[in-house]
């Protein structure tokens, strides 16, 4: 007897992978008044580092015990590049993180989210997240507390900064490849809405 695998409900909201992604809001909460209202420089890089955490505990969660949902697809690449945006703002503001570094992820965060919203303008269905895509940015997540932890005197801290020297290009180069591999999924996402839109009518 062939057991089929079981569909997921995708209109659940109440999920545990939603949930990780908002106490990834939380934590980023926390990491903010830890860095800029007590300067515990370490502890907000290892708050903000447990965000990163999550990131790849709700995927995985999701996947695992089939817990994918409609809210979760959105809400979760929604936080990601929250999350992601607001740390590389405020590490800059507190100097650790290079200004061209910073530019160009934030150039790139802001080209996709843009590029979203006028392909779901122009009636593209919704895209899936790239893995390669989600790598290049759990890569980065994960690189900017390492920036924040090794800006500081001391060897510990120049090794710190060393070593995310070499993980952080790898992910750059990632992210980077990602918004190129998007390119042909949106002409296939807004061809095919354009199809759903006129089979409907």
């Amino acid at each position: 007897m062939t057991v089929l695998p079981r569909e997921p409900d995708l209109d659940r909201v109440l999920t545990v992978p939603n949930g990780l992604s908002l106490l990834r809001l939380v934590f980023l909460a926390i990491f903010g008044v830890l860095l800029f209202v007590y300067d515990f420089r370490v502890v907000a890089a290892l708050v903000l580092g447990l965000a990163g955490v999550t990131d790849f505990l709700d995927g995985y969660v999701a996947r695992r015990f089939h817990q994918e949902s409609a809210l979760g697809q959105v809400l979760d690449p929604t936080v990601d590049r929250v999350v992601l945006v607001m740390s590389v703002v405020s590490i800059v503001a507190y100097g650790a993180v290079p200004v061209w570094l910073a530019a160009v992820v934030l150039a790139r965060e802001v080209f996709v989210s843009v590029m979203a919203l006028v392909l779901a303008g122009m009636g593209a269905r919704r895209m899936d997240v790239l893995w390669i895509g989600k790598a290049g940015t759990f890569g980065l997540m994960f690189c900017i507390p390492l920036f924040l932890g090794g800006h500081g005197p001391g060897l510990w801290a120049r090794v710190l900064t060393d070593v995310t020297w070499v993980l952080v290009v790898p992910a750059l180069a990632a992210s980077l490849s990602a918004t190129v591999a998007y390119v042909p999924h949106a002409r296939r996402a807004l061809a095919e809405g354009r199809q759903a839109s006129g089979a409907s009518t």
